[in-house]
Order: C-alpha cells, then structure tokens, then sequence
C-alpha cells in the first residue's frame, strides 16, 4: 500500500486507518468508479441523476432506455478495474471474494429494476422478476459489453441502442401481447 500512498500524497498510516487492506481499498475505487465519482457513491444509488431519472419515468420503453444508457459509461469507467479484479480472482481468495460481492450487489441492483417494471405491470405475459433480474444481469454484464465494444469494435453508443432494443425485445411486451 505504500506505493498507492505515496501516489496519492498521502502517509501509509491514513490509507491503513480508512481501508482494512488492499481489497477493501479496490472496493471503494471500483464503487467510486461505478458511481461517476467518489461524491455520487456516496449517494444511494436510488438518488443518483440516471437512476432517479429511471425511476421517476413512466413510459416503460423510454425507462428501460434510460436504463440502459447508464450501462456503457459505467463500463468505460470501471471496465478496466473490474477486468483486472476478474481476472485476478483466480489468485487471490480475497479477490474472488470482492468480485462475488460485486456480482451480488449488481446482481440485486439490477433485480430492483426489474421489480420496478414488475410493480407497474410492464414485464411481458408470464415473465418472472426472477428470470427478468437473470435478462437484465446477463445483457447489462461486462462480459457482454466487451464481446461487442472491445472484440468486436461497437462505438459505446451503438452498445448502448443494442442493449435498449434488448432489454425492449426481452423484458417488455410486444404489439402482439396487448390486449
């Protein structure tokens, strides 16, 4: 930790008296990260601008737009630190602790949502919150973000109206679902 101190200008002892250690000082930066700064971590998620945004909608199409605009700027931000941890995991018991608890918590952010389209009736005919939580988690991965902008070249933006006309054509109901 002494090198990470010394890049922030700080004393060793500061950095141990406000992290447990090396992976709890990763979580704080992959959370800052995935929040757009340390400010909005601070916030719960509920109350950060996209989200309230999210939730304060209600045309469901245009809600799960917005849903899935927040999507490509939280992997331009945290992408390389939750590669570098996804790949460490193997290594490291500690590691692959964090990642599971990062999974689990996007995981039950993403079952909120879910829920969200759930309460107002907006999940197509016979489809579970369970099963839209698993839709929403799979589609919104870093896994799949990086299939399509790192392998394959997509600008974020075309990411971003694949991923909404995605999550439309899975969560939602079609033309031919309505009465």
């Amino acid at each position: 930790m002494s090198d990470i101190a010394v890049e922030a200008g700080v004393v060793v002892e500061t950095l141990y008296r406000s992290f447990s250690g090396k992976a709890s000082l990763l979580v704080a930066v992959v959370e800052a990260a995935l929040a757009g700064g340390v400010e909005r971590a601070e916030l719960p998620v509920e109350e950060r601008p996209a989200i309230a945004a999210v939730i304060a909608e209600q045309d469901p199409r245009r809600q799960v737009e917005l849903f899935a605009a927040t999507q490509p700027g939280i992997h331009r931000r945290a992408g390389p630190l939750l590669r570098a941890l996804r790949d460490a995991r193997g290594l490291d018991p500690e590691l692959a602790k964090v990642w599971d608890e990062l999974e689990a918590q996007r995981h039950a952010g993403q079952r909120r949502f879910g829920q969200l389209l759930a309460s107002r009736g907006s999940l197509r005919p016979g489809l579970s919150e369970k099963r839209a939580a698993d839709i929403i988690w799979t589609l919104c991965s870093l896994a799949v973000h990086d299939l399509l902008v790192v392998e394959r070249g997509w600008p974020s933006v075309q990411y971003g109206e694949w991923l909404a006309a995605a999550l439309i054509r899975e969560l939602l109901p079609t033309d031919r679902h309505v009465a």
